[in-house]
């Protein structure tokens, strides 16, 4: 079964989920996988496998179970070309995520970034912290 809504979940909620699942993160990311088409591109897949790499994260979770972790999305969520790009964060290195909405004609962004939240809105796409996902 094909799920006909898209979303796109920002690496910070993909990474509360991982390491504490029960989150409210968490719980988003498991309804997204659940009820949604989970969106990704190279280059938010390359973002999440640097970031899990940082030396912070050794004591909370296993290097192989990070592994695990990317293995998993990776087989879940539908990785997308980004021929169109996109400008309105005052973030740049937010706006992976906003060219991912808009090039997989998404219908939801779920981040905990104030500077995407900040938005609300881009081209007609709700940005929600994971809280308002969860609830909606």
């Amino acid at each position: 079964m094909m799920n006909s809504q898209r979303i796109v979940v920002d690496n910070n909620v993909l990474i509360s989920r991982l390491l504490i699942p029960a989150s409210v993160p968490g719980q988003a990311v498991c309804t997204a996988v659940d009820t949604a088409q989970l969106l990704i591109s190279d280059a938010t897949l390359a973002e999440l496998v640097a970031v899990l790499a940082r030396p912070k994260f050794d004591p909370s979770i296993t290097i192989r179970d990070r592994q695990k972790f990317v293995l998993l999305l990776g087989r879940v969520a539908e990785r997308m070309v980004i021929p169109q790009t996109a400008r309105a964060c005052r973030d740049p290195k937010d706006n992976m995520l906003l060219e991912l909405a808009i090039n997989g004609r998404t219908d939801w962004v779920v981040t905990g970034d104030r500077d995407l939240l900040a938005l609300g809105i881009f081209q007609g796409i709700p940005i929600l912290t994971p809280a308002r996902y969860v609830a909606s």
